[in-house]
Formats: structure tokens, C-alpha cells, sequence
């Protein structure tokens, strides 16, 4: 933790000084001194250190002053820093504005000009003061902080997206949070400009979008004019293993990621049945170690950045960004994995992101607490997130079409759900309708055997359902079977279209698309096993067939 600081304000500048070289004297080695002449500086100062989240434990001022009187400057900074410790200096004729402001602005002490000695008259005064603010002090968080309404799309994207990237931050609800309104006052941001997202450095974004809040935060790559050997597109477990294979192998690696490295994988609060994790782990860890350990080979990643095509010259491919900037490679590897289908039912598109979420859980979670919540799905991901949200909510209620869980999860979880008191799973049953004002409140639930209705209270709505591939993107030389999922290796014979597009003697490799050259690996692939140890296999694999397409070249 830094220093906390001392802040004194005097007009005088010779008092200043006094003043100034007596804190320094004792207090130095603990604290950060800091003084100025003018009230209205100091309130600027203070105003920054707010922002900031720095820890400031005591202000000292002289009553009178030209800008402002002592007691109207403690008023102010009080409002802004509520826990610091506050000392008037007076002279003797000030004493009954002194003793008045005990009360008037909970004046902890008022120090008669002038103080010498300072070891009899000041000294110990003031480290009683700081002894009692470090007793009842509770260190800030240190990091980034967002500011918003609990249930605006807009600051559920914004935690989304810091989750999903391991980035620590903290939620500050603008209706409930003292601090969010101090920092509201400090930086001068309108309650109309949320989310806002201050900064370590003490820079205020007035809601940012992802791509600005990586550029802030140095998360972007700036790619340039470089050839890559392979770049790869999408960062769930697949792309990961990719980079970090081709990166050992040699490869001028690139990954590129639209939202957050993980892919549907990152989501899940906790995998237990991979390889090697006898404790398990979360999607969001998993992903964290397999960038560090690709950056430390010497991959390249660019992030959040939504690839809109690949175009073809000469035989390299060009991968097109949603700027029209381009990347050039020799060859690629499509690892977009699959999102969370959508639920086409009355109200929930109104209430997306404020009650009703795809996936982020584990983001979500806190806001749940003490609450009925309902999950939609019965795969692996929807019984990741009901354990995990149970830690939370008082009742976590599975919705399911069919009459059990065992048709689709995995039976580490069905044990793990039967033994949670507060789990329940609701067989047979649909989700007809959200209802609400500017959030979620209830929902319709249909019994398919019967056909009832009954409306139950909802504090949110998790979904996870279905598997939609995300290749809406890609152009037609890239063959895809009905469901949208990139055909690859021999397969491509089954499509009349394949003999049209592939003109080269030998057959395509066992992952390699229509198109030489460009290979598809994890969930977005045809014929996939939809797990996460599979997708890292593919992965990794799919480098294997770089390196023969790029010896053939």
C-alpha cells in the first residue's frame, strides 16, 4: 500500500512552511506530506486522490483564508473524503468558529497558531488523530473501479468483458454504493454518462466500449505489416493450444480474439474432469495459463478485435478486421468455436443484459445473492453455473425440456447437483415468458405434460442452450454443413460445391477446410466432440498440418 497522505492548506506562506517541516519531521517515514496555499488547489488535489483511490488520513487548514474559510474547505473536502481526520489551525480569536465546527462539520480537533513546541502542542494531538483513522481504516481497492446501474446492459457488457479477461476490478452500484457517488462528485460525471470505468491512473471512461477500454488498459497488439506464418482466429481452448503449439514450433504466431481468450469454455466457473487437475479448475484459469505460457513461447495477440473475412490473393490469405485493416498470413486456422443459442420467448430480448444473461455467471453471480435464479439447459455449462451460483442465490431452479439431466451432463455433476440442497431441477418445463419493468421480476414456466402456466418471482435468467456456430463471417469458398459448422478433410467429397473450389491434386488434410491453406479446429468444426481436452487436441494438431501445407507452398 502507499503512504497515506497529510494534506495541509495555509495562505500563509510562511505558516505553510512551519507547518510543512513539522509534519515532515514526524510523520515522513509513514506518510506522504503534501501542502499547498490555496483551499481550491487543495480541493483539486483532493478531487484526483479521490478518483485516484488514493488513502488520505488527515487535513489540516487555517481558518482564514481569502479563497475560503477553514470550516466551508473541511465542509467540501468532507463530502469527498468522509473517513479522514480534520484539524482546524485558528488563532486565539477564532476559537468559537473552531469550537462551532465540532459540530457543524464533525471537527476532530482545532490547534491553536502557534503550536511550538510541536513534540507538547501538536505532535501528540495529531498521532492521536492518525492512530484512531489507521483503527477504523479499511484499505480501498486499489484497481480499476466501475461505476453503473446493476441491471444496464451497458455495465454488464463492460463486467463481462473484465471478467472474461481476468481483469480485477470493482463494481460500484451507482443506487446503492457511497463511493460510486464520491467518485461521481470528484471526477464531475453525470449520472447520464454510465457506465464509467476509472482507471488506476485516475482517467475517467465515460462508457467505453471494448475495443477502448483494451487500448487503455495496453491490450492491444499493433500487428503492422508483418507476414505471420499462422494466425489464428479465436481464443477458446483450441486457438490457445494452437498458439502455444506453434509458437514452441517456430511459427510467427498470431491470435486473434473478438470478445475474451476462453471462448464458451472461459464461462464455466469450474472444469473438473480435465486432464491433469485432479482439484479441477476454472474455464477463466485455464485460459489465463495458456496465454502466458504462449506469449512466453513468443505468440502475438490482438484483442478484442471482430474478424469480418478472409480474403485470398496469391495464396495468402489476408484476414480482414471490422476497420478494413489487414493482417497477412501464409496460413490460418478458424477456432470461433460456438455461442450460446438465443431463446426466442416474449420479454427476454427486452431484458437482456439486465436479468437475463448468456452465460456470465460467474459475473453475474454476486448480484444474485439471497435471490430465486433460473438456468435454461441442461449441458455441462448450465451445471457448472448452477454450482457456482448456488454459493449465492438462495434457490438456483435448472429448466429442462427433457425429464432428467443424464441425457446431456456429465455424471460428476448430476451427483454434485443432487447432493445441493438448493438446487432444484425443474423437468418438462419451458420458459414461456420474462416479465418486468426496467429489470427482470418473474417468469412464465409451462409444464409441457400438462400444459400449465404458473408465474414464479426471477432475480435473473442464465442460458445455455444449444451450440450456434460462429462462421456467420466467413464467405461461400468455405464450405459448411446445414447448422453452419466448417466442414473439413474428407467430408468436403460429400458436397457437390467441393470439387468447384479445391484445386489441387492432393486431398485436404484431416482439419483443413475447402480452401488450402485454411484449417478449422474445436467446437466450430463439423463431426466436433464438444469438449474441452478435444478442442486442445485439434489445436494443437491442427499446427501439424501448418507446417506440411507451408513445406507444399
Amino acid at each position: 500500500m502507499e503512504k497515506p497522505v497529510i494534506l495541509a492548506v495555509d495562505d500563509d506562506l510562511h505558516v505553510l512552511k512551519s507547518i510543512q517541516r513539522d509534519l515532515r519531521k514526524e510523520f515522513r517515514k509513514d506518510y506522504k506530506i503534501v501542502a499547498t496555499h490555496s483551499a481550491n488547489e487543495a480541493l483539486s488535489a483532493i478531487r484526483e486522490m479521490a478518483k485516484k483511490g488514493d488513502n488520505v488520513a488527515l487535513l489540516i487548514s487555517d481558518q482564514r483564508m481569502p479563497e475560503m474559510g477553514g470550516v466551508d474547505y473541511l465542509e467540501q473536502a468532507r463530502n469527498l473524503l468522509p473517513e479522514a481526520k480534520r484539524v482546524l489551525l485558528t488563532a486565539y480569536s477564532d476559537t468559537d468558529a473552531a469550537i462551532k465546527a465540532i459540530n457543524d462539520v464533525q471537527l476532530d480537533y482545532y490547534l491553536m497558531k502557534p503550536w511550538d513546541p510541536p513534540e507538547e502542542r501538536m505532535y501528540p494531538v495529531l498521532h492521536d488523530l492518525l492512530n484512531d483513522w489507521h483503527a477504523a481504516f479499511r484499505p480501498e481497492f486499489a484497481g480499476i473501479r466501475v461505476v453503473g446501474y446493476q441491471w444496464s446492459p451497458r455495465s454488464h457488457a463492460i463486467k463481462d468483458f473484465l471478467a472474461g479477461n481476468m481483469i480485477p476490478y470493482r463494481w460500484l452500484d451507482v443506487e446503492t454504493s457511497e463511493e460510486a457517488a464520491r467518485l461521481l462528485e470528484a471526477s464531475g460525471t453525470d449520472r447520464a454518462d454510465l457506465p464509467a470505468v476509472y482507471l488506476e491512473d485516475g482517467e475517467v471512461l465515460a462508457a467505453p466500449g471494448a475495443e477502448e477500454l483494451a487500448d487503455k488498459l495496453g491490450m492491444t497488439a499493433q500487428t503492422g505489416d508483418t507476414m505471420y506464418d499462422v494466425v489464428i482466429i479465436g481464443a477458446g481452448p483450441a486457438g490457445l493450444a494452437g498458439a502455444v503449439y506453434g509458437a514452441s514450433e517456430g511459427l510467427n504466431t498470431l491470435l486473434v480474439e473478438r470478445r475474451a481468450p476462453g471462448g464458451q469454455a472461459g464461462t464455466s466457473s469450474r472444469i473438473e474432469n480435465y486432464l491433469g487437475f485432479p482439484s479441477g479448475l476454472s474455464g477463466s484459469q485455464l485460459a489465463q495459463r495458456a496465454i502466458t505460457q504462449a506469449s512466453r513461447l513468443g505468440a502475438h495477440f490482438l484483442l478484442p478485435r471482430q474478424v469480418k473475412g478472409i480474403r485470398l490473393q496469391d495464396g495468402y490469405k489476408s484476414i480482414v478486421l471490422s476497420d478494413d485493416s489487414e493482417i497477412h498470413s501464409r496460413a490460418v486456422i478458424i477456432t470461433t468455436g460456438v455461442d450460446y443459442r438465443r431463446l426466442d420467448t416474449e420479454g427476454l430480448e427486452q431484458f437482456t443484459g439486465a436479468g437475463v444473461y448468456y452465460g456470465a455467471a460467474t459475473t453475474e453471480a454476486a448480484a444474485c445473492r439471497n435471490e430465486d435464479v433460473y438456468i435454461v439447459g441442461g449441458g455441462n455449462s448450465a451445471g457448472q453455473a448452477a454450482m457456482y451460483l448456488s454459493k449465492f442465490a438462495a434457490n438456483v431452479y435448472i429448466v429442462i425440456r427433457r425429464d432428467s439431466l443424464r441425457h446431456s451432463m456429465s455424471h460428476y455433476l448430476i451427483e454434485q447437483i443432487d447432493k445441493t440442497a438448493n438446487i432444484h431441477l425443474l423437468p418438462f418445463t419451458e420458459v414461456k415468458a420474462a416479465r418486468g419493468e426496467n429489470r427482470l421480476a418473474e417468469l412464465d414456466l409451462q409444464d409441457n405434460r400438462t400444459q400449465e402456466v404458473r408465474t414464479a418471482p426471477a432475480a435473473s435468467l442464465f442460458i445455455f442452450i444449444g451450440a450456434k456456430p460462429y462462421t456467420e463471417w466467413l464467405g461461400d469458398d468455405i464450405i459448411k454443413n446445414k447448422r453452419g459448422f466448417i466442414e473439413t478433410g474428407r467430408d468436403l467429397a460429400n458436397y457437390p460445391e467441393f470439387k468447384m473450389v479445391w484445386k489441387l491434386e492432393r486431398e485436404p488434410f484431416l482439419l483443413e477446410t475447402s480452401v488450402p491453406g485454411i484449417l478449422a479446429a474445436g467446437d466450430v468444426r463439423a463431426g466436433a466432440m464438444n469438449r474441452v481436452a478435444s478442442a486442445v487436441g485439434e489445436g494443437s494438431m491442427a499446427i501439424k498440418f501448418v507446417h506440411e501445407y507451408l513445406a507444399q507452398s
